[in-house]
């Protein structure tokens, strides 16, 4: 995914990114161009971005580059002019240290301790968390001196490792573990560090999303439209916030975020058998998901051909397990449950009825069909109705931006429940 158009929205200033220093350590090796998109990435969420260059970098990528799309010169020189005490300035001032890439090299030096450039001794010199993603070639990362090195920093309080990936590296290197992280899953590993300290950090947050498919024979299904937009959305929010998050989820037109575990389903009955194995240790539970209510009562194991169905195919239905209903009864005491209501009339009146019948703690409406909202949509506008709280209209907005109001809706009742 490229960060620009990605699945996961327009880079727009949010929490908990803006208004946050950032110090990104750029390194030496050929995945230093992509350094260039996390600068602006995180520039754009609203973060103060400090870039340092090692020697090695500037053979790959201008610090003028990165001035370009910051708005702040990049820093090369551990003794510049005017810059004595600088190392111990950005060290000081800054809520995150990426190193993005980090080469074999920066991360022999980090764990032995040095401070021999700007980069290392400015990491030496702070007491933020530092996000390190390494790249390389693959014989290098598989080398014991570089995994030592890299448990080392690992188990070094403060420092958080993302990737590396595996996939296509250097030209003539082939593919392998080693390629740079992706973009987007550095900028959630610093927004992670920066995030936590709220009422979900450290705890379990379930979330269902996505449709169902129910299978009719082989090759064909009853299903809908969602494209399991929201889902994804709130379990990055809930991530973000510190919580270790599961996403059971149905077939999804967007990639998983980075850092929930994933549970992958089809059908209603494995959803409801997924949900169920996590739910008593949960502390907050969102049913996102667009369940089928109904599936065929009998599926064929091959393919029906139409010269068998004939002109017109008529198919028994039985009913779905009511999935949300089932694990909200079971559900620890001090949790929360929030459900979702797609409606076509009444939505406020239908959603409360609902929020009374299931037992939810709180349950988010929107209106099927509205433009900008409800199914394959990138934006949402829902009404938020919970017990013992008015109707909270929410405007028109990302689905993240949506996603993120709601855990705060969440968070808040868990922090009053104590």
């Amino acid at each position: 995914m490229s960060s620009g158009g990605s699945a996961r929205g327009a880079r727009e200033p949010s929490a908990p990114w803006a208004g946050s220093r950032i110090v990104l350590g750029v390194c030496g090796g050929i995945a230093a161009y992509k350094s260039v998109q996390l600068a602006r990435d995180l520039t754009l969420l609203g973060a103060a971005v400090d870039v340092v260059l090692t020697g090695a970098a500037r053979n790959f990528v201008a610090p003028l580059s990165f001035e370009g799309v910051t708005g702040r010169g990049a820093l090369v020189d551990l003794f510049a002019v005017g810059g004595a005490a600088l190392h111990i300035s950005l060290g000081r001032e800054a809520d995150c240290i990426c190193v993005a890439p980090a080469t074999a090299d920066y991360i022999a030096r980090a764990a032995s301790g040095r401070a021999s450039d700007l980069l290392t001794t400015v990491t030496v010199a702070a007491g933020a968390p530092v996000v390190v993603a390494p790249a390389m070639n693959d014989r290098m990362f598989a080398h014991p001196r570089t995994r030592a090195n890299l448990a080392a920093l690992e188990r070094r309080s403060g420092y958080h490792r993302v990737g590396p990936d595996t996939g296509l590296l250097a030209a003539g290197e082939g593919s392998g573990p080693g390629r740079l992280a992706d973009t987007d899953d550095i900028v959630d590993a610093v927004g992670r560090v920066l995030g936590p300290g709220g009422a979900l950090a450290g705890k379990k947050v379930l979330v269902t999303g996505g449709p169902t498919r129910e299978p009719l024979d082989a090759v064909r299904y009853l299903g809908n439209r969602s494209s399991g937009k929201t889902g994804v959305a709130l379990a990055r929010a809930a991530w973000l916030r510190g919580a270790e998050v599961t996403l059971v989820t149905g077939p999804a037109a967007v990639p998983a975020p980075y850092g929930v575990e994933v549970v992958a389903v089809e059908t209603a009955a494995r959803m409801r058998d997924a949900v169920l194995a996590e739910i008593e240790d949960t502390d907050a539970a969102i049913f996102a998901a667009a369940v089928a209510d109904y599936r065929p009562r009998t599926a064929k194991s091959g393919k029906l051909r139409r010269s068998e169905i004939g002109e017109e195919w008529t198919v028994a239905l039985a009913a779905n397990p009511d999935i949300a209903a089932d694990a909200v009864a079971r559900m620890k005491a001090g949790s929360v449950s929030v459900g979702f209501a797609l409606e076509t009339s009444d939505m406020v009146a239908r959603a409360g009825e609902k929020l009374a019948a299931k037992g939810f703690d709180m349950i988010v409406a929107n209106r099927a069909g509205e433009a900008g909202a409800g199914f394959e949509a990138d934006t949402n506008r829902v009404t938020v109705l919970g017990r013992g709280m008015k109707a909270r209209e929410l405007p028109r907005a990302s689905k993240f931006a949506v996603a993120c109001d709601i855990l705060d809706l969440v968070g808040s009742r868990l922090a009053a429940r104590g």
